[in-house]
């Protein structure tokens, strides 16, 4: 891959876990060097102990937490002289798991500031500092992660869910600017993916392991401006489509969505604490 988009490194945001650090073993599976960046320097050096082990490809770390402003010159220095083929914006945040009507979310001054820096405002930034060498080299590759939420209207996560449309349609605005460049740039758009942000769900037909998930969407990365990574998604997106808003956005589905989604919550917490409780034994 790092033939295909003529420079060595990828540059993934948020990889410290989940999708990200899924991204990252595959990439430098693919022959990449690797800049990981993410908020926390000890689990970011935990990672790429890990990749580097694992791969034998370089990995270079930088910390930056994206919910904040003035992270990114600090980015910008620590990227000089690299010559980056592959940028993957997947840093974001969930406000909360459980779903929350927009005026009930706890915090919420503080909370919208927040998730516009880490879900919206990095993903511009990040290709204001990557993209210009892409567009001189006449090639690159820019994934940015959204979310199946970005198909439909999504109530109880309204601001997660909007954020994420945001990442689809500035993708493909700038896939339609620079597709003469030489340079791809997609919209990733997932349902479940069993990750920290998610409660680790179990793996099925529709949920992948983040491992699973990034293997499959990397075989779709020529195939458009967006996709849902797997066949799975792309039929649960066309069935939401197809759904009449009068049923999706019904006060009875709403109210079973937050009474299954935090009965899951109690399960996994339940099962946190045996956990905890044998391992103390």
């Amino acid at each position: 891959m790092e033939k295909t988009f003529h420079a060595p490194y990828t540059v993934i945001t948020g990889a410290s876990d989940g999708i990200g650090k899924a991204y990252a073993f595959e990439l430098a599976k693919h022959g990449m060097d690797l800049v990981i960046i993410s908020r926390t320097q000890r689990k970011l050096e935990k990672a790429a102990r890990e990749i580097g082990a694992r791969t034998g490809k370089q990995v270079k770390v930088i910390a930056a937490d994206f919910t904040k402003d003035d992270i990114y010159e600090h980015i910008e220095k620590n990227l000089g002289g690299l010559e980056v083929g592959v940028l993957v914006n997947n840093v974001g945040m969930l406000l909360c798991r459980q779903p929350h009507r927009f005026l009930d979310i706890e915090q919420l001054d503080q909370k919208i500031p927040d998730l516009i820096n880490c879900n919206i405002k990095a993903l511009m930034k990040m290709c204001r500092i990557i993209l210009p060498a892409m567009v001189k080299r006449k090639k690159g590759l820019i994934l940015n992660v959204s979310s199946g939420v970005a198909c439909s209207p999504w109530p109880m996560y309204s601001l997660y869910a909007a954020s994420k449309v945001f990442v689809q349609r500035f993708s493909r605005c700038l896939q339609a600017e620079y597709k003469a460049n030489g340079i791809i740039i997609q919209a990733v758009t997932p349902f479940g993916i069993s990750t920290s942000m998610t409660g680790y769900q179990d793996p099925n037909f529709i949920t992948f392991t983040a491992e699973d998930f990034v293997r499959t969407s990397l075989q779709y990365v020529t195939a458009g401006d967006q996709t849902y990574g797997s066949v799975s998604h792309q039929l649960l997106g066309s069935a939401i489509q197809n759904i009449p808003k009068s049923i999706l956005h019904s006060d009875v589905l709403l109210d079973s969505m937050v009474e299954y989604v935090n009965k899951k919550i109690s399960i996994q917490k339940k099962n946190e604490c045996s956990k905890t409780s044998e391992l103390a034994k």
